[in-house]
Order: C-alpha cells, then sequence, then structure tokens
C-alpha cells in the first residue's frame, strides 16, 4: 500500500517548487541618521589634557519593505551607515585636537560606534560654552537594481557636521612674579619668598599656597604651606617657605614646585596645576686647616695651635673646633671657641695637649671638625679635617741630655756614699 502515499509526496515537492516558496526582501525607503554625544563630561577646566569620548549613534530607519519569491536580497540595508570615519574639528574653540580622524568601521540601524580623541584646552581659555565641530563621513545603500539574478548597488558618499558642546570652566592659575632667597646652600635649610598672582577666572575661597619636591630635585620643603584665604582674579600675595637642601647637591639651580589648593565656585576642594621654579644654591658651608704642621714633643705638655679657615660659601656663627686626641695624644681640654667666620676668613683654636714619651718620633694626623650654627640657628657639624702633628725627641739641651743626667746622677750617689762613709768614720 506504499503507493498510495506517492500522490503527497508529489503534491509536497510541487508546493516547494512553486512562486512564492523562497522569499527575497527589498527596503525601498531608509537611509542612515546619525547623532554624536560625549561621553562623560563636557565640562574642562583651562590647560587641561585630557581624553573625550565621542558616541555616534544611528537611529535611521527603513520604513518600506517589498517581499517577493523573485526578489534578491540585498546584502545591505539603506540605513547602515558604512566606512565610516570621523574628525573632530576646533573651530574657534580653545581647544586644540591631537587626534588624527579616525576609522569607525560600519554602523548599523540601531547600533553605535565610539571614537576617542585626545584634546587640550588652552591655558588661556576663557569659561563659557564652546561648539566642536564632529565632521562624520560614510557610505550608504541608495538603491538596489534587479537585473533577473543580477543586483547592481547604488552607494552614495555623505558627509556630515555634527555638534559637540563642551565647557570651560573658571579656575584658579598660579603666576609666579618674583622669588628670592635666602641662605639656601648645599646641605642647609633656607628661607624662600615669592609673590604669586592669580591669573585665573575663579576666586578662590580658604586658598593655601604649597610647595612640594619636583621629581628628584635635591631641594626638599620642611615647612612648604602658607595660608592665603581668599584669592581673586588679579590678585597678588607674597609667601615664604623654608626649604633644606641635599647635602648630595652642587651650587646651581634645582627645580620646585608651587600650587594653590583652594574651594572653588562649586565649593568643591580642587588644585591648580603646578608652576615650577628654579631656585639658586650656594655653595656648601665648609672649613679647612690652613696653618702648617705643628710639631711637639715626645713626654711633654705643649699647646697644640690650629688655624682654621672657612672656606664655603656663608657666614657661620658661635663656631667652636674640637680635636679627637688618641694615644699618643692626651688632651684634658680638646674644644675651643673660634665665633662668627665670613666665608674667607681663619680662627686661631688653641688646644693642651699631653704627649707620651714612649711614643713614636714621626707625623701624625688627628681629627678636628668645627660645630656651628648656620643663619636659621640649626645646629651644624662640618666634616671631618685632619691636623697634622710632627712628634720630636727634643735635642741639644743639657738637661734633657741622657748622658748628662747618668753623669749627675753618678755623682750623687757617690757623694753620698763619701758623706755617709766619713760619717761614720767620726763616730
Amino acid at each position: 500500500m506504499r503507493w498510495q502515499y506517492l500522490p503527497v509526496l508529489m503534491l509536497l515537492l510541487a508546493l516547494l517548487a512553486a512562486p512564492g516558496a523562497a522569499q527575497g526582501v527589498k527596503y525601498l525607503y531608509g537611509s542612515p541618521d546619525l547623532s554624536a554625544t560625549i561621553s562623560g563630561t563636557n565640562q574642562f577646566a583651562p590647560g587641561a589634557e585630557t581624553q573625550l569620548g565621542v558616541i555616534i549613534s544611528n537611529s535611521g530607519l527603513n520604513t518600506h519593505k517589498m517581499v517577493g519569491s523573485t526578489i534578491v536580497t540585498p546584502d545591505d540595508q539603506p540605513n547602515t551607515a558604512k566606512l565610516v570615519t570621523v574628525a573632530l574639528k576646533s573651530s574657534d574653540a580653545p581647544f586644540t585636537v591631537k587626534t588624527d580622524p579616525q576609522f569607525v568601521s560600519d554602523i548599523a540601524g540601531g547600533g553605535a560606534a565610539t571614537a576617542v580623541f585626545n584634546v587640550k584646552v588652552a591655558d588661556s581659555a576663557e569659561p563659557g560654552t564652546y561648539v566642536l565641530p564632529l565632521e562624520v563621513t560614510y557610505t550608504y545603500l541608495a538603491d538596489a537594481e534587479d537585473y533577473g539574478d543580477v543586483l547592481r548597488y547604488n552607494y552614495q558618499k555623505k558627509t556630515l557636521t555634527l555638534p559637540l558642546t563642551v565647557r570651560v570652566t573658571p579656575d584658579l592659575q598660579v603666576e609666579v612674579l618674583d622669588i628670592r632667597s635666602e641662605s639656601l646652600n648645599v646641605g642647609t635649610e633656607g628661607y624662600v619668598y615669592m609673590t604669586l598672582k592669580n591669573v585665573g577666572h575663579d576666586t578662590a575661597e580658604k586658598a593655601i599656597a604649597m610647595v612640594t619636591r619636583s621629581g628628584a630635585s635635591p631641594l626638599i620643603p620642611t615647612d612648604g604651606n602658607a595660608y592665603i584665604g581668599t584669592f581673586e582674579p588679579g590678585e597678588t600675595v607674597d609667601v615664604k617657605f623654608k626649604v633644606s637642601v641635599a647635602n648630595t647637591a652642587e651650587p646651581q639651580s634645582y627645580p620646585l614646585d608651587v600650587a594653590v589648593t583652594y574651594e572653588d565656585y562649586e565649593g568643591k576642594t580642587a588644585t591648580s596645576r603646578p608652576a615650577t621654579i628654579g631656585l639658586p644654591v650656594g655653595g656648601k658651608i665648609a672649613f679647612e686647616v690652613v696653618s702648617p704642621p705643628s710639631t711637639l714633643y715626645l713626654g711633654q705638655k705643649s699647646i697644640l695651635e690650629v688655624v682654621y679657615k672657612n672656606s664655603g660659601a656663608a657666614t657661620v656663627y658661635n663656631a667652636q673646633a674640637r680635636i679627637s686626641a688618641v694615644d699618643p695624644f692626651t688632651s684634658s681640654d680638646d674644644t675651643a671657641f673660634l665665633g662668627d667666620l665670613a666665608p674667607g676668613e681663619t680662627a686661631t683654636a688653641r688646644f693642651e695637649v699631653n704627649v707620651d714619651g714612649a711614643g713614636t718620633a714621626k707625623e701624625y694626623g688627628i681629627d678636628s671638625e668645627i660645630r656651628y650654627r648656620d643663619d636659621l640657628d640649626n645646629s651644624k657639624i662640618s666634616d671631618t679635617m685632619k691636623v697634622r702633628v710632627a712628634l720630636e725627641q727634643r735635642q741639644g739641651t743639657l738637661f734633657t741630655n741622657p748622658v748628662f743626667l747618668i753623669a749627675v746622677l753618678a755623682v750623687i750617689i757617690g757623694a753620698g756614699y763619701y758623706i755617709f762613709v766619713y760619717r761614720k768614720k767620726q763616730r
């Protein structure tokens, strides 16, 4: 009875082969409809350098669709923006665009793509609202001509400009008008005086000026904050900071960063962009022994005179010299007052020194250092210096000649013996 199903099978095959079995689709009307928005904030301060994200959306619709068995479906839809390229322009806005035009590929109807641009706001930008033009170039399918089994695509290229609204906010900008330093030497602390001006457009409240270390600069603030209060546009203020200089520095200029923290127009805490200044640093405070080697004698107490010179670049105050006496030297008075010494000045120190008679006659180096106070009354200690001392055995004096002393001793013993024997015989 299987032959009874043959007519049904043939009917199904006929239906599959009948016109309308494979339906084609063709959209008669439609095109891309592009718009652009900024991703994230659109508010920027003067001088800001940031990445500006832009979202390009396609809200284009296909309004008429044709369906038929003889229609060949095109590969593209007319509301698809193809080969999209976007370029951000600055026009008259105080912005500099640092990114070239970008290719974002195709954007289908209902879809979106994102482009990111690096932009720099001019330091002198006035607060206000500006428009950045976004130039969008794309291609879309205008129509597809059907030639039976062949479709001919007609694409159109289009360029449009989409506006992006940005806002420049008021801010505080610091300009350093005058700089003066005091007692700023290698290895010491000193003062830095500055005149600051608010060249921005925001009135800063509760403003605090501060200096910070610039990278690996040897200038390190030790008292780096100065309260200003209200700091209006165009106003100038004088501030003072205390800065130390590392021992490894050289006498030259080094950078230091200056900024102001404040409450902005919205009451939020903000910090101005730092201004980098250069500060000259004087040479290190140093001393040297300029007196020639002293000669002392074994077994004697002597006065050791040492002449010290301030060979540095700054005046020292209440200077005191000290020696470190080691064998064969001893001293009960190893400190001497030198007083104030300006650069190039000298002073003589006198130390009482005992020399062991069992020492070796040769030249020695006694360690010496100077404790002093700098311009800011900080107590400092100099590097160690060597005081050269030559030890000798005293020669040529009768009472110190060993032969003479032995002879005198023999005479004394002989005389004593004679007196003893003579008195014994008289008894």
